[in-house]
């Protein structure tokens, strides 16, 4: 089994049209030859991405995906220029080529970036690379230092000031994630009437620094060294990256965090060998954030349950997609009961909660 991220067969219904993408690249990328060979990643369930093999380069292609789409997802200058501002700050992003916002080449705004070549780590840990449980934790603590090294990133100096508005940020997402999910949400889908009131009734004000909020921070967007699979050399996927509460960028990670004592159901649905031993618990997690990061955190049950309900919203409106026919993709049938079990996690957190 090869340990670097492969490619496979463009799924049925998303191919791209390898006659239009040649030559709009080689008119903008100096030094390209020959014909572009491409193949699309299979994970991810968000934007498609897509390998774009050239005898002297390999590049990634990100698009959005087909069907009904949030109005403000999806936007690929937005990820385009956080890739090429923030580097130099945070050095993981890779280098973004080219914006494309002539939708006849593909039938869609798109971008490419430099491809790093690297291992993506999904539900399990791959037996070849023989960690144990210290070194794994030694690569979660690691996974968590990036996180807290966005977080401190200053923005202003990256030019990326204006990429959300902080203020106000904790209410809005709660409100937001509503909206979003009422109007995303099927016949089939459960209600989150109760979660959606707790969180608003216990919502606390922003925390008083700001920082860049990836959005999507798992294991399953970090790219680690094939050399040493111990080092971290990217993180993926900032189309959801804006300025907010960093807080909420945990709650936000922590809802993917599934540990080993989880119960089977919640298993099923794991997409990162957080289970694995060595790695943290969600409470050491928060403990090891905190240390990290000087930030106090004592209402940990607010921030992963709002986790919880954004994710629904998430899951919710790529179901939507699948449920009016809007994308082949057999995988999102299973979404819903994915929603409906985080909405049972979330009512489990609520009934245990002190706040």
């Amino acid at each position: 089994m090869a340990l670097t991220d492969q490619s496979t067969q463009v799924r049925s219904g998303e191919e791209l049209d390898a006659a239009l993408i040649d030559p709009y690249l080689k008119a903008r990328i100096p030094g390209l030859s020959g014909a572009a060979q491409i193949s699309q990643f299979p994970g991810g369930a968000s934007n498609l991405t897509y390998l774009l093999k050239y005898p002297e380069q390999e590049f990634v292609l990100r698009r959005p995906p087909f069907g009904h789409k949030a109005k403000s997802a999806h936007d690929m200058g937005r990820e385009y220029r956080i890739l090429n501002q923030l580097r130099d700050a945070f050095p993981y992003c890779p280098k973004a080529y080219v914006h494309c916002t002539d939708e006849s080449v593909i039938g869609a705004e798109f971008y490419v970036m430099e491809r790093v070549k690297g291992i993506i780590l999904r539900s399990e840990l791959p037996g070849e690379l023989n960690f144990d449980a210290e070194q794994t934790q030694a690569l979660c603590k690691s996974f968590i230092d990036k996180l807290v090294d966005l977080h401190q990133v200053d923005y202003n100096a990256c030019g990326l000031g204006d990429l959300g508005k902080p203020r106000g940020y904790v209410e809005r997402q709660i409100r937001g994630w509503a909206e979003r999910y009422e109007k995303a949400r099927t016949p089939d889908a459960p209600g989150w009437e109760k979660v959606a009131r707790w969180l608003d009734d216990n919502k606390p004000a922003d925390h008083p620094t700001s920082s860049l909020v990836h959005n999507d921070y798992r294991f399953d967007n970090v790219i680690l060294d094939p050399e040493n699979p111990m080092q971290i050399i990217g993180v993926l996927d900032w189309e959801l990256t804006t300025l907010g509460d960093p807080l909420m960028d945990l709650g936000n990670s922590l809802a993917y965090w599934i540990q080993a004592d989880d119960p089977a159901p919640v298993q099923l649905m794991r997409r990162q060998p957080s289970h694995a031993p060595g790695m943290l618990t969600r409470e050491q997690f928060v403990a090891y954030y905190a240390e990290r990061s000087g930030i106090g955190i004592d209402n940990f049950d607010f921030y992963y349950t709002y986790g919880l309900f954004r994710l629904a919203g998430i899951v919710q409106q790529i179901y939507y997609r699948f449920f009016h026919g809007q994308t082949q993709d057999k995988r999102f049938a299973q979404f819903i009961h994915m929603n409906k079990l985080l909405e049972h996690m979330a009512l489990q957190v609520i009934d245990r909660s002190s706040l």
